[in-house]
């Protein structure tokens, strides 16, 4: 079987609703200029990595983080929305107090079981692992044998990670991923084989 030859996810850089700690999923935030320094730190760091195709998300803070790292190279850029954030729905651009007060029941419920219950108007993460899953599925059938680079969503990471390494959907937060980190792994016929977890360039201001 034709698979990749390995696979780095990236998260993007800083947003203005990181800052001030929101739900941001479907929503599309521009980086602060912190992000783009972070985005920059990520350039830096993958200079002197072979890439040969780069995906983003499709929202701005994936596409500037996708175009800082691919910054003096000819690389290709994609846009697929597959590997979006899961959406928040009604929850979007709240801080979690403001969520907890608003929509008491369902928020309790939705944080017993993030797994199957999603904010009104939004995903679970068992119907982002789906989508997921259908766009991972597609890189061996389109980037055989290529080095793949996608900058997405720190749920988009924790869930693929999850599934390639055995760890069970409900326990994705065992995952750490930090805004303008880097997390890489080798694909083989038979195993997937880790290279790097939540990597942070040196930052240079």
């Amino acid at each position: 079987m034709s698979i990749p030859r390995n696979v780095w996810l990236v998260r993007h850089g800083q947003t203005d609703w990181n800052l001030t700690r929101r739900y941001m999923g479907a929503s599309d935030r521009p980086l602060t200029e912190h992000g783009h320094r972070q985005a920059a730190s990520l350039g830096r760091f993958f200079f002197a990595r072979k890439i040969d195709v780069i995906i983003h998300s499709g929202v701005a803070r994936t596409r500037n983080t996708a175009e800082a790292i691919r910054a003096g190279r000819s690389i290709d850029l994609i846009e697929d929305p597959r590997w979006r954030e899961a959406s928040h729905g009604a929850w979007e651009g709240l801080t979690w107090r403001e969520v907890s007060a608003r929509f008491g029941t369902q928020a309790r419920a939705r944080f017993s079981d993030p797994v199957n219950i999603a904010p009104p108007d939004g995903e679970s993460l068992t119907q982002l692992r789906a989508r997921v899953l259908d766009a991972y599925s597609d890189l061996s059938r389109s980037f055989p044998r290529r080095r793949v680079l996608i900058a997405t969503h720190g749920g988009v990471i924790q869930t693929l990670l999850c599934e390639l390494f055995a760890t069970p959907l409900a326990e994705h937060w065992r995952w750490r991923i930090d805004l303008g980190s880097a997390s890489g792994f080798d694909c083989y016929p038979g195993a997937t084989i880790l290279r790097a977890v939540n990597t942070i360039p040196t930052f240079v201001s």
